[in-house]
Order: C-alpha cells, then structure tokens, then sequence
C-alpha cells in the first residue's frame, strides 16, 4: 500500500471502520477511499465528512492545551 494516491500525489490516511477488517485509506484531496492493493473502492460521502467534521470539532472543543512551552535542561552533557 502506498501513502500516497494515484490520481493526485496527495497523503493517504488509514480510516478503521471494523475491528476485524483491513482499514481504508482515505485521500486528503480527491476525498476518496482505497484498499490495501491500491484499488479505489469507493468516495467520501457527505454524511462521513460531517461525522468526520464534528469529531473533530468536539476534539478541539474538549483537548485541554496547556500553553507550556518546554525548555531544555542546562548543563547537561
């Protein structure tokens, strides 16, 4: 399987939709699915985009972001 899509060179990313199948890769920017064999099965549809949209929104909404920034340690070797 390769990272990126045929049609567009764009990143893939693995969505697990069963525990006990193989997961899909979804393309960032032709918005479609492939399998492990490069084969594309089917598109994103616009319900998934919106669960996919308030997922995240409820993610951003509830992370607690601390604002620390980290400092390295002086002095040591």
């Amino acid at each position: 399987m390769t990272l990126f899509c045929k049609q567009c060179n764009e990143r893939r990313l693995p969505i697990v939709f069963a525990k006990d199948k193989a997961p899909l890769w979804l393309c960032e920017k032709c918005e479609n699915f492939a399998d492990g064999v490069d084969t594309i099965i089917r598109e994103l549809t616009k319900e998934e985009k919106e669960e996919m949209k308030k997922k995240l929104d409820d993610f951003e909404k509830d992370a607690v972001q601390t604002g620390e920034k980290l400092s390295r340690r002086k002095g040591v070797n």
